[in-house]
């Protein structure tokens, strides 16, 4: 994930906002350190306090974020927590969201034709044992079946095409999933998919994507049920609409957000845009690598070039181990059957 994180334009965002050093002091630790303390946060799912003591235990993590304990030691839970709050303040968990996805949208990754909408319940605790005696006032409980739940809702509007989520929103646990559709399309899609809750949202699908056809799937009702014909349809649409599920497995089993962490919906929609801009990099990993290769495949070549070297074909990674230690290829010839 090093290699595929765009860290100077992340920083480039962050930087206005970040402290500078003024006045004889301690300066302020690197915008760089900071935000790799913070990522690693997202993908374990760490307190401030247990992201501090997983650095000093992990040899890995020490050297993704770069720190030499013979050197300096790893940044204390309180600088961490206001690096946090720095982030909420500013809302800059939207922006770096955002950045994310102009990053991607460069080498061609994310595609914006089709659009998967989505949503699920991140749970919250319902004990009364802290400090205030209550629940989170922000969050409410909800009934989904014969089971109640007591949180918040996370909605997503995933690429059909690619799987990257392209727009992310927080609310209570009461509001309805259709509530929050006009703000999960980007306007230019062709199709907009769904799960039967979005069902009779054409007037809405209509109004903020004007040429989008609508695949959600259609509800039945106790009064009339499907017909043989309505159930095939919604079977066919409900493989195209299992890719929003993709996303939500990254967020809540990879990085292991199935419950929120801090109290209030500003703080958890923080960590949900956050949480889906690095849920499209780990999605998009392997072909944003293979882009990198290609590049550096392509710079080798032109520096050859420019030096006047002959050309030599570089390998493919898929040929390397048709390659010998001598530099021949091996040839295979095809097995014969010997009776």
């Amino acid at each position: 994930m090093n290699r595929v994180v765009p860290w100077a334009d992340l920083v480039a965002t962050i930087e206005p906002v970040y402290p500078k050093a003024e006045g004889p002091g301690r300066p302020p630790v690197g915008v760089e350190r900071m935000l790799r303390l913070h990522w690693l946060q997202q993908w374990f799912n760490r307190s401030d306090p247990a992201v501090e003591e997983a650095v000093y235990d992990s040899r890995a993590m020490r050297h993704f974020v770069g720190i030499d304990l013979g050197r300096e030691p790893v940044p204390d839970e309180t600088t961490i927590c206001k690096f946090r709050h720095l982030l909420e303040a500013h809302q800059i968990g939207e922006q770096l969201f955002a950045r994310i996805g102009k990053y991607l949208a460069k080498p061609g990754v994310q595609v914006s034709r089709g659009t998967i909408v989505a949503a699920t319940i991140i749970h919250a605790p319902s004990s009364t044992k802290n400090r205030q005696k209550e629940r989170d006032p922000e969050m409410h409980q909800t009934k989904k079946g014969n089971q109640w739940y007591f949180g918040r809702k996370a909605h997503i509007g995933v690429d059909s095409q690619t799987k990257l989520i392209h727009s992310a929103a927080a609310t209570a646990a009461t509001v309805h999933d259709s509530q929050v559709l006009p703000e999960l399309l980007h306007g230019q899609e062709t199709r907009v998919g769904g799960d039967a809750t979005y069902s009779g949202q054409r007037e809405v699908i209509r109004q903020h994507a004007p040429r989008a056809q609508s695949f959600v799937q259609t509800k039945a009702h106790r009064q009339r049920p499907l017909s043989e014909t309505e159930r095939a349809r919604n079977h066919t649409k409900s493989k195209v609409r299992a890719k929003v599920e993709h996303a939500f497995l990254v967020i809540t089993w990879i990085f292991g957000w199935a419950k929120v962490r801090y109290r209030g919906l500003a703080k958890n929609t923080h960590w949900l845009q956050i949480n889906c801009g690095l849920a499209n990099l780990y999605v998009a990993r392997r072909r944003l690598l293979a882009g990198t290769e290609r590049t550096c495949v392509r710079r080798l070549r032109a520096s050859h070039q420019t030096a006047g070297a002959p050309h030599e074909e570089t390998p493919r990674p898929a040929d390397t181990h048709r390659i010998r230690s001598g530099g021949q290829r091996r040839n295979r010839s095809p097995r014969r059957n010997v009776n």
